[in-house]
């Protein structure tokens, strides 16, 4: 069986398209992990001695059927999402060439497989050099005329392939080389927009562009991914003179929306931000007040992230005018149908990012003022999960915590648990990031 799938990879160079496709929908069942027969697909990669590693040819003739038909390119991207956990192949999946069209096909609103792309994209995204790369990845664009049907205001040419047909008239602007990543920003928000009508066939992009907000989580693991999210940046990625914003800020909306992938890869994006104390100010504060994050001097409207936080925690409980006073004006008078957030994952990362922003003393007493309390005491009373619970009683610790008067360190944790209060070992307290 072995040998008579091998036979197979001739006929994915075949000039005539069906045999292509009928050899490729014979080989595409065989890159699930527990397929028997996967190995075939990796055989060749690793190198001996000084001889670097060589990319398989099938591992090159499927990235080029990317860019066939339809049915083909389905499949080849497919297959591609499914060897993509190998970090034997990462190397030739985040080349130049390809990592430009595959971002490409994301940014392009008319791609029919973007959230194909957007979902190998994440996979790749575990590795830190496809994070490396893709932070310093730039595309090249052409603009368009600016239309009012449209909010999407470039051409990607180098996404031009069988699933991405060119415009017509094809623009007469020379492309321009921007920055993928805030691109990629703005695609993801457009991927959730609908018309005021609710027509789907009217939406800006055909892709919902769910998994790019894995992509997110996985770079704001590094020190330098998690930089680029609290870094005022052009509201406007291809207006270098338009107002600046935190990136962070554009992605926070869609900690409750109703995919549970976006809402989670936000949520996570978030926590791992929140490992940055000196942007722990910047995250918290609101809209009208301009703050920088140190030791940058460049401020931008503040991210004001606690709504967005503690939304997803609340739930229909009343309560008193006092308490509703001290709450953020999104969380006051909530519906008695409001409901929280039902995946536990989701719940404990909420918490483990309040409890990062609990690190540093101005971030404490903003929370103090603000009724996280309030709303975590709820959460806390119809909370099953005992991990979820054991977060939240620390997180109130922290909350209702003396601070030491002696200390006035931002970046130094001074809470003092009262004198009955049982302090956590250390490592209770380590939070990972994901």
């Amino acid at each position: 069986m072995e040998d008579q799938l091998k036979e197979l990879f001739q006929f994915l160079r075949d000039q005539n398209p069906q045999v292509r496709h009928i050899a490729l929908s014979n080989l595409v069942g065989q890159t699930a992990k527990e397929s028997p027969y996967r190995h075939i697909f990796l055989q060749g990669i690793q190198g001996s001695g000084l001889q670097k590693p060589q990319e398989p040819d099938v591992v090159r003739d499927l990235k080029l059927l990317c860019r066939d038909q339809l049915a083909t390119a389905h499949d080849a991207f497919r297959a591609l999402v499914n060897l993509s956990d190998s970090m034997l192949l990462v190397p030739f999946l985040v080349e130049q060439s390809f990592l430009t069209y595959l971002v490409s096909c994301i940014l392009n609103p008319d791609a029919i497989l973007a959230d194909l792309a957007a979902m190998l994209l994440s996979n790749l995204t575990a590795s830190t050099s496809a994070c490396s790369a893709l932070l310093a990845l730039k595309v090249p664009l052409v603009t368009l005329t600016p239309s009012v049907s449209s909010q999407v205001s470039y051409y990607t040419p180098h996404s031009r392939s069988g699933t991405c047909p060119a415009p017509v008239p094809y623009p007469s602007g020379e492309p321009q080389e921007f920055l993928a990543l805030p691109l990629l920003i703005d695609a993801f928000v457009q991927g959730a927009s609908l018309d005021q009508s609710g027509d789907k066939s009217k939406r800006a992009r055909r892709g919902d562009l769910h998994f790019l907000s894995s992509v997110f989580a996985n770079i704001s693991t590094s020190p330098v991914g998690r930089l680029f999210f609290v870094t005022p940046r052009p509201t406007d990625p291809m207006k270098p003179d338009s107002a600046l914003e935190y990136p962070l800020a554009k992605i926070l909306p869609f900690t409750e929306h109703q995919d549970t992938i976006r809402r989670g890869g936000v949520a996570s994006t978030l926590k791992n931000c929140a490992f940055h104390s000196p942007a722990h100010k910047a995250i918290l504060s609101p809209e009208t007040v301009l703050t920088p994050v140190p030791p940058s001097t460049i401020a931008a409207p503040g991210i004001d992230a606690l709504p967005y936080i503690l939304l997803p925690l609340a739930g229909p409980e009343e309560l008193d005018l006092e308490d509703q006073e001290n709450l953020p004006p999104a969380l006051q008078f909530l519906p008695p149908t409001k409901k929280r957030e039902p995946d536990p994952t989701l719940r404990l990362t909420h918490v483990e990012t309040l409890l990062l922003l609990c690190t540093t003393r101005w971030g404490r007493e903003y929370m103090r003022g603000h009724g996280v309390y309030e709303i975590v005491r709820g959460a806390h009373l119809e909370e099953a999960v005992d991990k979820v619970s054991e977060h939240i009683e620390r997180l109130v610790q922290f909350i209702k915590g003396e601070e030491d008067p002696e200390i006035t360190d931002d970046n130094v944790v001074a809470t003092k648990f009262e004198e009955n209060a049982e302090v956590p070992d250390e490592e209770d307290y380590r939070i990972e990031e994901v």
